[in-house]
């Protein structure tokens, strides 16, 4: 089976619950005025903690195309841990998806690969699908060790994770030099990170599970440059932030399929 591309917007730490109403209505509002086709590519939003049950009562209530997820999940089940936010608490707000890993959360954080490690293999337990973010600085980058250091990222996140939860999984490469920094990366960047994820997830469970896994690519993406990063075989949709704050910048960017550049 082909895999859908996914569009995914993390709102980050921007958007109160109430603000969050109008965002989504108007991210509806959006795609239904581009006659989105939710059989062709996913959209999802990704807000912060305090607006997930705003989210889930105006997507349910108006049964629009879009799913939700979390910015990030506990790796613990429950108990003393003030300030995290367990699995079940998502699945319980109607979470399909949970970003673990973040260039955010790792620097500023210090979340670690076991960290991330953990974390993904308690969401798979609940059935959640782990965003799984890898990529490298700058410094890496201009080093050239950029492969083999995100490689090393993707190796610690699949730790003691069989076959068949790793096919459930998404990873998005977003290399941190690319982000707010004026530096940009080429579709072709994109894929050679990309491709080489996938050949790592070949050789690690076997064709099955590489050709069924997306892989999403972030990085200051724009609706301007989204089709020549979709056309590349192994970019199999976005990790998009500041552009899913706009709803029509971020419509545009999920009906890639039929862009005029494209």
């Amino acid at each position: 089976m082909p895999r859908k591309p996914l569009i995914a917007g993390n709102w980050k730490m921007n958007v109160n619950h109430i603000e969050s109403v109008g965002l989504v209505q108007k991210l509806a509002w959006a795609l239904t005025d581009l006659k989105f086709d939710p059989k062709k590519a996913e959209c999802l939003v990704i807000p912060p903690f305090t607006d997930l049950r705003t989210v889930q009562i105006v997507i349910e209530g108006d049964r629009l195309p879009i799913s939700w997820g979390a910015q990030d999940v506990s790796e613990h089940q429950n108990g003393a841990y003030t300030g995290d936010v367990s699995a079940d608490m998502l699945v319980k707000l109607g979470c399909t998806y949970v970003v673990i890993g973040h260039s955010e959360r790792r620097q500023y954080h210090n979340e670690s690969d076991r960290t991330v490690n953990e974390k993904s293999r308690l969401a798979l337990d609940k059935a959640l699908t782990p965003i799984i973010c890898v990529g490298e600085g700058l410094g890496v980058r201009r080093a050239g060790e950029h492969v083999e250091f995100t490689l090393d990222q993707v190796r610690g996140a699949l730790e003691d994770i069989a076959a068949d939860a790793a096919a459930k999984i998404v990873i998005a490469y977003e290399p941190v030099w690319a982000i707010g920094t004026g530096e940009v990366a080429t579709p072709d960047d994109a894929q050679e990170v990309c491709g080489a994820i996938r050949e790592e997830l070949r050789t690690r469970y076997g064709d099955d599970v590489a050709d069924a896994v997306r892989i999403l690519y972030g990085g200051s993406v724009k609706a301007s440059g989204i089709v020549a990063l979709m056309v590349k075989d192994d970019v199999d949709g976005v990790l998009v932030g500041g552009a899913s704050l706009d709803p029509q910048e971020f419509a545009l960017i999920t009906r890639f399929y039929e862009s005029p550049n494209s």
